[in-house]
């Protein structure tokens, strides 16, 4: 089945319709463009606890790939116009894993896009896209984990991310949590790969900074209720709560801490500065939230993707957790296909690294931008896209540093309060006992 437009909407209609697909193969329209298709995986989560992730990167891969291609133009990206080809991992790795190795074994894709959660991306990327030899390029997962995979030689260096490791951003946010006067908290957080690392790198920092951590309570994802987890967790009586997981789960959860008169001071993670979270729990509960995501550094980019994305996308905006990283992922991904010129793996895993290297001639997102890349990549001259993230660049293990931003809920917004720098981080972290 072949679109060239989709929507994305929050009703249980659309989410059955997802599910009953099992994939769509969405082509971008361009007015001129090659009669060929170049088709691109995408494994995400359309439903499930991290559906919302999903839905919005994958409207911000069509819609960079539909810039990409009206940039191209009659000549393609080569030689052929993009699509991608998008599967419903529902949250889980199983699934997720079944749906690459259908795109890898079948439909012959050499990259994917995806996953958004940890636990869904390291399957893939250890039983199915590393032994294969298929890029892999994930704009949401942040787990160390990952980077352990890479420096192990488990990923074959086919693994990439547009988003920073946990490993900087549980210092982040255990820096903040004491700069908003929380020296002590209970946790409260998703029983998976993303959650038990970001615990373990929160603690270190946290309490090595001087912070307490009263309780640990774990929980599984998408039950019907959190009773016991919450009534744990508050037997302790503590002053705030560090809530690690997904705005579903994460409404459910904070509703319950509420019931049961747990204090309305929280911590959140990256991904819960979530509108549907806000509004689920209610704002005026979440006066004294605070949270820490990964940030970006204003550009060009940034701009275009602001106003683009808004138009397109539906219920969503461009603050839309993994929105702007998947742009930048699919944006970096189009990009070394030109630079390859060839839709081959190894090829685009080299260029990968060319188009993002400093020394190239900087491009941004938009109509411009694009169509210049395309011309210094036909006359063979070095091009570095910043995106809308900023500039990147991804290391040995297929890692980026960046910022981070800090922020809170005010008058039911998510308000940016601040920013810290990679540099600030690991200063921190240097200061850590190891």
């Amino acid at each position: 089945m072949e679109f060239s437009t989709m929507r994305f909407r929050k009703s249980t209609t659309a989410l059955a319709l997802f599910a009953a697909l099992g994939s769509l193969t969405v082509t971008p329209a361009s007015a001129q463009s090659p009669s060929c298709t170049h088709i691109v995986g995408m494994v995400v989560s359309l439903t499930g606890a991290a559906g919302r992730y999903g839905q919005a990167a994958s409207k911000s891969v069509e819609l960079v790939f539909g810039e990409l291609n009206k940039a191209a133009g009659v000549q393609g990206i080569a030689g052929c116009k993009l699509g991608f080809d998008v599967r419903d991992a529902q949250s889980q790795g199983s699934v997720g894993v079944d749906q690459a190795r259908q795109l890898v074994d079948l439909t012959k894709v050499p990259a994917i896009i995806g996953g958004i959660i940890s636990s869904v991306t390291i399957p893939i990327v250890t039983s199915v896209t590393g032994p294969a030899g298929v890029v892999q390029i994930s704009p949401a997962s942040s787990s160390p984990s990952l980077t352990k995979l890479a420096a192990d030689g488990k990923t074959n260096g086919w693994f990439f991310r547009t988003i920073t490791s946990d490993a900087l951003q549980g210092t982040a946010a255990a820096k903040y949590a004491l700069d908003q006067g929380m020296k002590s908290l209970t946790i409260i957080y998703v029983n998976n790969d993303f959650g038990v690392n970001m615990v373990s790198e929160f603690r270190r920092a946290y309490e090595a900074l001087g912070g307490k951590v009263i309780d640990v309570t774990p929980y599984n994802p998408e039950q019907s209720s959190y009773n016991a987890e919450v009534t744990k967790a508050l037997k302790t009586d503590p002053p705030a709560l560090y809530f690690i997981g997904y705005p579903g789960d994460g409404t459910t959860i904070v509703r319950t801490w509420i019931q049961q008169g747990g204090p309305q001071k929280f911590l959140l993670n990256d991904g819960m500065n979530a509108a549907d979270f806000i509004k689920g729990v209610g704002p005026q509960f979440l006066a004294n939230a605070y949270g820490t995501s990964s940030g970006s550094t204003p550009t060009p980019s940034t701009t275009f993707f602001a106003s683009a994305y808004s138009a397109m996308s539906g219920s969503f905006d461009a603050g839309a957790p993994a929105a702007d990283r998947a742009f930048d992922a699919g944006a970096i991904l189009g990009l070394a296909i030109a630079q390859a010129g060839k839709f081959e793996a190894s090829a685009i895993r080299d260029a990968i690294r060319k188009v993002t290297a400093p020394g190239g001639e900087v491009v941004y997102a938009g109509p411009q931008g694009f169509a210049r890349a395309m011309q210094l990549i036909r006359e063979k001259k070095p091009v570095r896209y910043v995106g809308v993230i900023g500039p990147v660049e991804f290391d040995q293990n297929g890692d980026i540093a960046g910022p981070f931003r800090t922020w809170k809920i005010s008058n039911g917004e998510v308000a940016t309060v601040g920013q810290m720098s990679a540099e600030e981080v690991q200063a921190v972290q240097a200061k850590l006992p190891k």
